[in-house]
Formats: structure tokens, sequence, C-alpha cells
């Protein structure tokens, strides 16, 4: 049930083909035949060449097969060529699906339409060249009284380099803002999904402490365990609801209470996977903002040491936190410094600078979004804090600060 609706979600918002390993169409759906003029029946079982455009050179597309063949993802801006002729511009990402012996099966494109952004970068293009052109033909006709026109004809190209600039900063949010837009529908639908079984797993436990004569210690430390995963799940839920949706009211909250929130979800993650957290509040504090946010940070920097030590076949596995209050005498400010880190290899220096980037990952898509860091530094930056990334003692830290003000840190 779910799968046909995630299915619906990516088919109504995405123009999706699948084709064999050979190139030739299996499936498309009604977007793609929508913006390619042609019919279901005339591209299943055609070459995906079909749709080729001939301004594209051939080597762009020996690097692409190269790419895909190694059972590597390949994404780019491809020109294709509708029925009718006309070229249009598609945002591609072409995925290898592999069978359960690691051999490619087919190959999944999933593309967004960017030929009106294209276009318009084009005539924005021609319209600075005409102008370039233009005032070339006035400085000749000018002669020696160029001065003061050279001048305002400098302001003039700065202008439009300004508004050229403007204008693909304004574009680059639009996707951005559409994407996000996207996923807070999707998580909408999730968290839709996952409330009824959370209700049912509260009801069930319920019933069976009800069913108990005489309740064990141990099993009453499980029945308030398990109640307490399943509110701290459900929050979570509301967390990013309200992440995507602005909605929420701020409280006051120690960091203590944001880092055991965090760690009673993972305990029995961590314990599977003989983790070692150690934790090492120096200066417990209080800050204002909402604390499932923050306990959603550290949960997302703790699944990431978790997946970085599995992904590295680390043996001895120590994740360490530490939290502490940090003075700054220039500035008169007090700082909450919160420090995340373990002993799982570290990030490659060449990737730290996109690292908190939206869909940027080291992991293989099967595990990892790109997702989770850029969220983390979305919700650090809304507590007006920073956070950074470095490698040491063979692992990777990271370190949060958030500026206190008032009582907040009392």
């Amino acid at each position: 049930m779910k799968l046909r609706q995630y299915q619906r979600a990516i088919d109504e918002s995405n123009i999706v083909s699948k084709t064999d390993i050979n190139g030739v169409i299996t499936f498309v759906n009604d977007e793609f035949c929508k913006i390619s003029g042609y019919t279901k029946e005339e591209l299943i079982g055609s070459p995906h060449s079909i749709v080729r455009h001939s301004d594209v050179p051939a080597e762009y597309f020996k690097r692409l097969w190269e790419t895909i063949l190694n059972k590597k993802i390949h994404k780019g801006l491809i020109k294709n060529r509708t029925k009718d002729g006309r070229a249009i511009y598609l945002n591609t990402t072409i995925i290898p699906i592999l069978d359960d012996d690691n051999n490619i099966e087919e190959f999944v494109a999933i593309r967004h339409d960017v030929t009106e952004m294209i276009e318009l970068n084009e005539r924005l293009t021609r319209t600075q060249n005409d102008l370039k052109d233009l005032n070339s033909l006035l400085w000749q006709k000018v002669s020696g009284k160029t001065k003061k026109l050279l001048e305002l004809n400098r302001e003039l190209e700065e202008r439009i380099a300004l508004e050229v600039a403007k204008n693909e900063e304004k574009t680059r949010l639009m996707f951005q803002q559409s994407r996000l837009a996207n996923m807070g529908e999707m998580l909408a639908n999730i968290s839709h999904q996952w409330r009824q079984p959370l209700n049912e797993l509260s009801i069930n436990l319920y019933k069976l402490k009800q069913s108990a004569i005489e309740p064990s210690k141990q099993f009453m430390e499980v029945y308030e365990h398990s109640k307490a995963v399943i509110k701290g799940m459900s929050s979570i839920i509301d967390n990013f609801r309200n992440f995507f949706t602005s909605n929420g009211d701020d409280e006051k909250f120690s960091i203590k209470e944001a880092i055991d929130d965090a760690t009673l979800m993972l305990e029995n993650t961590f314990k599977n996977e003989s983790i070692e957290l150690n934790i090492d509040i120096e200066d417990d504090f209080s800050i204002i903002g909402r604390k499932n946010e923050l306990a959603q940070v550290f949960i997302n920097l703790f699944s990431n040491s978790k997946d970085a030590f599995l992904q590295n076949n680390i043996a001895n596995r120590v994740v360490n936190v530490k939290a502490y209050v940090q003075n700054d005498t220039n500035k008169q400010i007090k700082y909450a410094i919160i420090t995340i880190a373990d002993n799982a290899g570290g990030v490659e220096t060449s990737l730290i600078e996109n690292l908190f980037d939206p869909y940027f990952t080291t992991k293989h898509p099967s595990v990892g979004t790109g997702l989770g860091l850029y969220i983390t530094r979305r919700i650090v930056s809304k507590l007006q804090g920073q956070i950074s990334v470095t490698n040491s003692n063979g692992g990777a830290c990271f370190e949060i600060k958030i500026p206190l003000s008032g009582d907040d840190d009392e």
C-alpha cells in the first residue's frame, strides 16, 4: 500500500522512464509522454536514443554509459528532442537497479524539466550580448567624448550582471523550495501512515500490562522503555512535519534532555552494533527552541557514526559526546559547545565543504538520502548557531556552537 503511494508521488511529480541494460525502453510514465510528444506505444520497445538531440556530442553519452555500467549513479543536464523537433532540457538522474547477485537488472531515470530556466538564461545572455554590441557602436560614434559614456556603460553592465545573478539565485531557490515542499507533503503522508501503527502498539502494550496479574520488574522496565520509544517516535514525526510547515512553539529545555531523548531512541541499536556511547556534560544549560528538533540533530549525527562504523568495518566503536559553556570575552557572549566525535575513519577532506548541502551524501543510495546533515544545519541555524566538522583521532568530530543570552544558560 505504502509502496504504491510512494510510486504515485514520484510518478506525478517527476518524468520517469525505465530501460533494460541495452537502453531499450521498458516503461514510461504519463509525464514522459506528455513532455516528449510520443505515446507509450511508440516509446516502449524503442531505444532511448529516440529522444536524443543531435547537438549532444557522442562523448557525453559514452561517459554516461561508462558511469551507469559501473553501477554508479549518473546526474546531469541533458538536452533532448521531442517528437515535433523541439529541444527540451532535463535535469536527469539515472540509477542502476541491481538484482540479488549484484548484477544490473535495469536502469531507472528520473528527470525534472528545466527548459524554461535554460531558455530564460539564454535570452538574458543574448540581451547582454546585444547591449554590449550597442555599447561598442555608441563608443565608436562619440569618439573622443567617451569617458562619461564608458562609465555609464560599465555601470549598466554591472547592473545587468547583478540582475542575471539575482535571477539565477531566485531560480535556484525556487527549485530548492519546490523540493522541500514536495518533501513536506511526503512526510505528512508518511506520518499519517505511521500514526496508526504507533497507536496500535501503544494499545497492545497497555493490554499486555493489563493481562499480567503481577508484572515483574523486568516486564515493567521493558514496558516503560517501549512507551518512551513510541512517544519519542511520535514526537519526531510531529517534529519533522512542523519543521517543513513552520508550525510548533518554542520552549525552554536543557541540553541534557535533548541528548537523553536521542540516546533513548538509539539505545538498542547502539547495543546491538556494539557501539560505546560516552556522554560528558560538564555544564548543563538551557536553550530556547524545540527540544525534539535538537534531539533529531543528535539522532542524525549518532546514526551517521553508526553507518560509518559499519561501512568501514570498525571493530572498536566509540562515540564521545561532550557539552560545556564557553565564554567569549571579546564579544561578552556565552556559547553552548557540543561535540560529537567518533573513531569511524573520518570524512574525506575534499568532501567536507559540501557535506551539509542538500541531497549530498557519501553513502550508498539505499542507505542515505543526503538530507540528514542538511536538516541538521537548518535546525542549528534556527537556534542562531553554527555546526562544523573536522577529522581528529581517527574519526569525525562535529562541533555545534549555540549562543546563550540572558538566563538561557542557567
